[in-house]
């Protein structure tokens, strides 16, 4: 088996975190992503409405494997009489996972100014205990206070900020020891496990068993990242997050095969197979089932009517959609899996 470039696929990690990408403004993170493709060798085509496709090579059978680039984030929802921001989830962002961080108002100008998700009242030393005790809400006592000297509405709007405007917030990765901490490991962890992948196939230490394209999908968040595949593809494999919790088999030092998420089983078959192959290659991995809030963008090539067999699985994570956690053990043994299945 080809070994794990931990260092590269941690720089990968890195370079798509660097790129803000809340669902729906793909451009930044798929122009790095096609510079670093560039740099091993890869040929790849965008799709017209955001993502990245590649041939990986190898003959019959299409395969896709696919990983998502696009992180849950916030939306300017109306621009408040005093200068704050309220502002509503893009994607499954609750507020109180985003309390307090740092974000980037990205405006349909193209500037991007800074600023943070407070509560409303913001101190607790003059709230009063029934406001103080009240759960955040997007709709009624949180908004985004924005580094600039702004005290009306049209303060606002005169730095360029409007409805419509996306927020990103501030991934803030560190590495512990072994563990990874960060917003975003859903799912550019994944991404990046998919690019040390494919370095080791352009090296030319593993060759495909069967036609595989890498999809880069930019709206998984949202349900429609892999709605549309390539001509003949049989099978698709999804790449992403393992969510840990109490009655979860997944740990983020382990490779999760997903059984059954929100929606349906997955594939028998194709489950089998990689369990079989997980079993084959000594890669440390458990099988999961997750519910009730879960889904991958391998169910929504299936919901779009392809004939196809779908399977899935990832990296155990923790505080999923919040500041998530895993450990480079989990990122190794999704990618010792993922080259077991893919390559001869």
């Amino acid at each position: 088996m080809s070994t794990f470039d931990e260092a590269y696929c941690l720089d990968a990690f890195e370079r798509l975190l660097a790129a803000d990408s809340t669902t729906g403004q793909y451009e930044e993170v798929q122009q790095v992503l096609c510079e670093m493709l560039d740099e091993l060798g890869y040929e790849a085509s965008t799709l017209h409405k955001g993502g990245v496709l590649v041939e990986l090579g190898g003959e019959g059978e299409p395969l896709v494997v696919t990983a998502h680039l696009d992180d849950i984030g916030l939306m300017v929802r109306h621009v408040n009489d005093d200068g704050t921001l309220n502002v509503c989830p893009v994607g499954g962002l609750y507020p109180f996972y985003c309390m307090h961080e740092n974000v980037r108002i990205h405006t349909r100008t193209g500037r991007v100014l800074t600023g943070t998700v407070c509560r409303t009242p913001n101190s607790i030393h003059v709230t009063e205990e029934e406001l103080r005790d009240e759960a955040p809400d997007f709709r009624k006592n949180v908004c985004v206070v924005i580094d600039e000297d702004v005290r009306s509405a049209e303060d606002v709007r005169a730095l360029g900020i409007d409805t419509g405007d996306m927020i990103a917030l501030e991934p803030r990765f560190v590495r512990a020891g072994g563990y990874l901490k960060s917003r975003f490991i859903d799912d550019k962890a994944c991404c990046a496990v998919m690019l040390a992948a494919m370095r080791t196939i352009a090296q030319g230490e593993a060759k495909p068993k069967r036609k595989v394209y890498a999809y880069f999908a930019a709206y998984e968040e949202i349900g429609h990242g892999t709605t549309w595949l390539p001509e003949g593809v049989r099978d698709i494999l999804a790449i992403d997050i393992a969510p840990t919790g109490p009655e979860q088999n997944s740990d983020e030092r382990k490779v999760s095969i997903f059984a059954k998420d929100s929606r349906f089983p997955y594939h028998w078959g194709m489950t089998n197979e990689l369990r079989a192959a997980a079993e084959a290659a000594g890669v440390d991995y458990v099988m999961d089932i997750f519910t009730p809030h879960y889904g991958t963008d391998a169910g929504g090539s299936v919901l779009s009517g392809y004939d196809i067999c779908h399977a899935a699985m990832g990296p155990g994570t923790a505080n999923s959609h919040g500041y998530e956690r895993t450990h480079v053990d989990g990122l190794r043994n999704t990618y010792d899996l993922l080259m077991a299945y893919l390559s001869v």
